[in-house]
């Protein structure tokens, strides 16, 4: 079939009833744009407003549209993929048994979902295109051209070894992974080696997102491209209405604009598109990866040191329940000893019988949480011997205190992948209307190993343990005789 993507889109016989009417005249420019497909001059200028600079010479190879919600992202993406997947010379470019894919990416599978949903939908929807369908599972379209669409989360190991005829990462501004600091990078970097496969027939990458902090991948490619006469990369950032003049209607125009002054920073973001100036990464990467000990996975017990514990509590439903242990060293270092996991579905009876087990084998009688789930946290603790302390700092001032110890190098930290994804992935902004900082996890993000270890050494610095005896300790003592009976400078 050959046909571009504009007629693609426009024929009523294919896309042209979703596409219909004036109110998708930016998306049609940009595609046009994007595709390098012929353009009359008032789309030109029109390409002009909308990104900032000429229309490339070629069909670009990356398109990344930062747009504001409800703009038709979803939609659209799933426009190029259906067609891309109809239309594409995939086939001159395989081996005998290889097949073309093209990959639904998001943070989750209900995210990655959305997209997938709408090409299937044009695949069973659309007599045109229904005799190229072969089967369509929950997570897999076949089609009959050697063509399969793939629904999958944001992991660079789930996608090597694929061929990849296009790729759409849905909403990558807010990908976050427990097991990697940099999903979005790390998913980019790994996707174009199956790219380069179908190169010679168009292969693609599509990043539609809402835009978020000013980082990551979207961002980095907003900061680089965006405005610049680049042939291969295009990048779009406007608001919403924009793309969807339906929203600067009267009544919807209201709503967009109240809940804009509800928060202005991330009504700025979602409706929009400004990159929020109000988040900031609470910790360098260089940082956390210099308190890492590799390859230490867990302490055991010593004789003589002082172990403070931190749980951070769960009902079960939706986020883990964590313990953590740590001391403070001769050398003035803050070490974490465990840490222990459990992800739910748990019993929380069973997991609190686990955890004060796990306290008395260190000698601990007394662990510290938060003010989580009232006595419904702490009596089971009680029954099994090990008194709950409620913390008198909350989440974001543990955090707070603990920034100086890791800056200082005076933390040793547990090899984990999802301590470090949650450490380097917690956000600093400052909290409305109080003008003090808060510190938290991202948006559908977790840090409940995190929270428990910055607890667990925050008390471990805090805590007097046993005597420490050093060398300024010793000096002031020999600078006078000692007294009868006791070394002055060690006791009072």
């Amino acid at each position: 079939m050959t046909i571009a993507l504009s007629q693609f889109i426009s024929d009523p016989a294919l896309l042209g009833g979703d596409f219909a009417g004036s109110s998708w005249d930016a998306w049609r420019v940009t595609l046009k744009g994007a595709f390098h497909e012929p353009m009359t001059e008032a789309e030109r200028v029109r390409f002009r407003e909308l990104a900032e600079r000429e229309p490339p010479a070629r069909r670009v190879r990356e398109l990344w549209l930062a747009i504001g919600r409800r703009g038709g992202k979803d939609s659209t993406a799933a426009a190029v993929a259906t067609y891309a997947a109809c239309c594409g010379n995939f086939q001159a470019h395989l081996r005998r048994g290889e097949r073309a894919v093209i990959l639904c990416l998001a943070v989750d599978r209900d995210q990655a979902a959305i997209v997938f949903a709408y090409i299937r939908a044009n695949f069973e929807d659309t007599p045109l295109l229904q005799p190229l369908l072969v089967s369509a599972t929950n997570d897999t379209i076949e089609l009959n051209n050697g063509v399969s669409v793939v629904v999958a989360t944001n992991s660079f190991r789930g996608i090597r070894g694929r061929t990849v005829a296009l790729a759409v990462l849905d909403e990558c501004s807010y990908w976050r992974s427990d097991q990697s600091s940099n999903p979005d990078v790390e998913v980019y970097s790994a996707l174009l080696p199956g790219l380069a496969t179908l190169r010679a027939a168009g292969s693609m990458i599509i990043g539609i997102s809402t835009v978020y902090r000013r980082s990551g991948l979207l961002f980095e490619k907003w900061q680089k491209y965006h405005g610049k006469p680049d042939d291969g990369v295009l990048v779009i950032r406007q608001p919403s209405a924009v793309y969807n003049p339906a929203l600067n209607e009267p009544e919807l125009a209201a709503e967009i604009a109240a809940d804009i002054e509800l928060d202005p920073e991330r009504g700025a973001s979602e409706w929009l598109s400004v990159f929020r100036s109000d988040l900031a990464d609470f910790v360098s990467r260089a940082a956390v990866e210099a308190a890492v000990i590799p390859g230490r996975l867990e302490l055991p017990f010593i004789e003589g040191n002082h172990y403070t514990a931190f749980v951070d509590p769960s009902g079960a439903a939706v986020d883990a329940m964590t313990l953590s242990i740590g001391h403070f060293d001769k050398a003035e270092r803050a070490i974490l000893d465990l840490i222990r996991e459990i992800r739910p579905p748990f019993s929380p009876e069973g997991v609190v019988s686990e955890f004060a087990n796990t306290c008395k084998q260190y000698r601990i009688r007394t662990v510290t949480g938060d003010r989580w789930g009232g006595e419904f946290a702490r009596e089971p603790f009680r029954k099994l011997g090990i008194d709950y302390s409620v913390s008198e700092k909350t989440k974001s001032e543990i955090y707070l205190a603990f920034l100086p110890l890791l800056n200082s190098g005076r933390v040793e930290l547990l090899d984990n992948p999802r301590l470090f994804s949650q450490l380097v992935h917690l956000e600093r902004r400052t909290g409305r209307g109080t003008g003090h900082d808060v510190v938290d996890h991202p948006r559908g993000a977790h840090d409940d190993i995190v929270n428990a270890a910055a607890g667990a050494l925050t008390l471990a610095a805090l805590e007097p343990g046993p005597l420490r005896i050093t060398n300024e300790m010793v000096a002031r003592a020999r600078a006078r005789p000692p007294r009868r009976g006791r070394l002055d400078g060690f006791y009072g």
